[in-house]
């Protein structure tokens, strides 16, 4: 198994802002994942307050990367927005894009991978529409993993040891 984030990690959201990005947030900053911030071309410069801890807002993922060292981006957008979203983080040459978005219409999906290939396949591509990534920890190890249906809702929390 090929491991491609770790607690050193850091995530940025884009998205973070809406309803389904500030709710994931929140469950991924009580699993323990290191959000550096998120982003949200309409609200740049502002703060959000998610689980007691400030983070804040960029107006790209390239201003993101510059400012927090983010080298992950976890995609919460409409499915409308989601192909260019996906497009900014391979623009910004971010090293991990996951896409959580569900229901991104198959062409947009299809685009945006090919998008990566043409650009040099910088950016690793975790989805389109993938269900849930999260890091399971213990006092030994560290290891992501993708959660079954039936384990959704425990999604972006620690798993018990095996």
């Amino acid at each position: 198994m090929a491991i491609y984030l770790d607690k050193n990690s850091k995530i940025i959201v884009q998205g973070m802002t809406g309803a389904e990005g500030m709710k994931h947030t929140a469950r991924m900053l009580a699993g323990g994942s290191n959000i550096v911030g998120g982003v949200n071309p309409r609200k740049a410069g502002e703060s959000v307050d998610v689980s007691g801890k400030s983070l804040p807002v960029f107006g790209s993922v390239k201003e993101a990367m510059a400012a927090t060292g983010a080298n992950v981006s976890v995609i919460f957008v409409p499915p409308a927005f989601a192909k260019a979203a996906i497009i900014e983080a391979i623009d910004a040459e971010i090293a991990l894009a996951v896409a959580i978005t569900e229901g991104i219409p198959v062409h947009d999906s299809a685009e945006a991978w090919a998008y990566n290939v043409e650009k040099g396949k910088k950016t690793r591509l975790i989805g389109l529409t993938a269900l849930a990534l999260f890091l399971r920890s213990s006092p030994t190890r560290e290891s992501p993993h993708q959660t079954s249906p039936a384990r959704a809702q425990s999604a972006w929390f620690p798993s018990p040891e095996p």
